[in-house]
């Protein structure tokens, strides 16, 4: 294989560099390490001191743990009440679910006619909120009664809403409706989607 005068000459300014490289490398002085310095004596308080407040801090660590351990306590006795589901709508079939089993309790059971679902919406920052409305015609005792009833179940749950309006005057009945929510872990709420760009 030929080398072409322009190649020749550009392997001749490579080697020509490697050799001043190799130059500079072997007869440049490596850079001394620094010095060690003695230790002063102002730093030895400093550092008894530091040592103190480091020993302080490490002392107070089980002390924080017992109480993040009491506050973790009580936060699950708090949160027993929370509507656990997979998703939204699991969570508002349970709020219905509880506010059947309310209307059943009674002791004449009341009859649900109409069930609306509202969104899930934030509750604070750190739950959310499922609405469930049910529509039903009963005798204002009987309402009062399911109202105490939805009070009373162990879930977190409670009135949102009512609407009563008139219903069969020779019945002595009314129409109601009763809106219901139950507290439910944040991550079952939808997020907001803001506008996308057009």
């Amino acid at each position: 294989m030929k080398l072409s005068p322009r190649d020749r000459r550009a392997l001749l300014l490579l080697a020509a560099a490697v050799a001043v490289a190799a130059v500079v490398y072997v007869a440049a002085p490596a850079e001394a390490p620094a010095p060690v310095r003695p230790v002063a004596d102002d730093d030895i308080p400093a550092a008894e001191k530091r040592l103190a407040r480091l020993r302080l801090l490490a002392a107070s660590v089980p002390g924080k743990q017992e109480v993040l351990r009491a506050v973790t306590a009580e936060l699950e006795s708090r949160e027993k009440g929370i509507i656990r589901a997979e998703t939204g709508p699991q969570a508002q079939a349970r709020v219905l679910e509880i506010v059947r089993r309310a209307a059943k309790a009674l002791p004449s059971a009341l009859e649900i006619r109409g069930i609306e679902l509202g969104p899930i919406r934030p509750y604070g920052e750190e739950y959310g909120e499922a609405i469930v409305s049910v529509s039903l015609e009963c005798r204002i005792e009987e309402l009062i009664n399911l109202l105490a009833e939805i009070a009373s179940q162990p879930e977190m749950v409670a009135l949102q809403e009512l609407r009563i309006s008139a219903g069969d005057a020779k019945k002595k009945t009314l129409n109601a409706r009763v809106t219901v929510s139950g507290i439910v872990p944040r991550s079952l709420v939808p997020e907001k989607k803001g506008l996308g760009r057009f």
